[in-house]
């Protein structure tokens, strides 16, 4: 059983818990389905390190949102695609390359000190290489508080996103090495639990659309990057916010469809907004809106189907 410790953000206050809580000794403090009482309850369960088993399983959900993604990375749930409920895959369903990123989360039984990172933070990693059944080899994280915490014989749980999956698995560190550079030998996982989290696939582009709010009327336009797409949501960039949460835009652009374009005009609820830091570092100043289409007209969804497996086909590298 790997135990995460919980965060302040999956304990709710008069809720039912998802999952059975422990302490970091493993002995039983609440079971699923337990209610918090208030708020004092709440602050000595995190005071004292309550831990859950690595699960999929978060409050958020029931609202469309993720637990925080590491820097870089943008949130699946930000177009809009629903997640389903998790089961377990192999080694080879996660399609790992070399160069493939990894969130590393350290578990509860890490002697953390004052002032440094805590515990359930997941940090950056990349794979280097691995020998099917033997070891995965990864780079150290870039923050020196946590490289200290990583020797061999520790556990570590590491999560990874592919195409419409994410993945996460325990596994403990077998070497830790210093030269020429900081990298892990990892214990080959046996046990990868995972979860749809997207509907449909969806393809990186770089699509100009005209945005219109339905709140600040017709006679205002902005214009705004479409940055990836499916066939259920996009996510579109901009200079300034377009909207809050709930709110509807009308999008309209035009897509290549072998050597054709093809004329959009659709609805897209808001489901996230993000700031710059999240998304890629050359244009950091701008907003990304996650959109969920609303109401597609069946003849725009042929077209957007189309248009993404053609570039599935003819640019894989695309698919995100």
């Amino acid at each position: 059983m790997s135990l995460i410790t919980v965060n302040s953000k999956e304990i709710v206050v008069g809720k039912p818990l998802p999952w059975t809580l422990y302490d970091r000794e493993r002995n039983l403090l609440l079971d699923r389905g337990d209610i918090v009482r208030d708020g004092k309850h709440r602050e000595a369960l995190l005071a004292g390190g309550a831990c859950h088993e690595l699960s999929w399983e978060t409050p958020g959900k029931e609202d469309g949102e993720n637990s925080s993604p590491a820097a870089g990375e943008t949130p699946p749930s930000q177009s809009g695609d629903d997640q389903t409920t998790g089961k377990c895959y192999t080694f080879d369903d996660m399609k790992l390359k070399v160069g493939d990123k990894l969130n590393l989360e350290v578990p509860s039984d890490y002697d953390f000190r004052l002032g440094q990172q805590p515990p359930n933070e997941r940090f950056p990693v990349k794979v280097i290489g691995f020998l099917k059944g033997a070891s995965l080899l990864v780079t150290g994280p870039s923050t020196s508080a946590v490289n200290a915490q990583l020797i061999a014989g520790k556990k570590v749980v590491m999560r990874s996103f592919s195409g419409q999956n994410a993945f996460g698995f325990s596994c403990s560190i077998e070497r830790v090495c210093k030269v020429p550079y900081e990298y892990m030998h990892l214990s080959f996982p046996d046990i990868i639990e995972g979860i749809v989290i997207r509907k449909a696939p969806r393809v990186k582009t770089r699509i100009i659309a005209a945005v219109q709010s339905s709140r600040s009327g017709a006679a205002e336009q902005i214009s705004a990057l479409i940055s990836d797409i499916s066939a259920n949501g996009a996510s579109l960039d901009a200079k300034r916010p377009l909207g809050d949460k709930g709110d509807i835009l009308i999008l309209a652009f035009r897509v290549p469809l072998h050597n054709i374009d093809a004329y959009l005009s659709v609805k897209g609820a808001i489901r996230a907004v993000l700031g710059g830091d999240l998304a890629d570092a050359s244009k950091s100043d701008l907003i990304r809106h996650g959109l969920e289409f609303q109401e597609l007209q069946p003849n725009d969804s042929v077209i957007l189907q189309s248009m993404i497996y053609q570039q599935m086909i003819e640019n894989p590298h695309k698919v995100v």
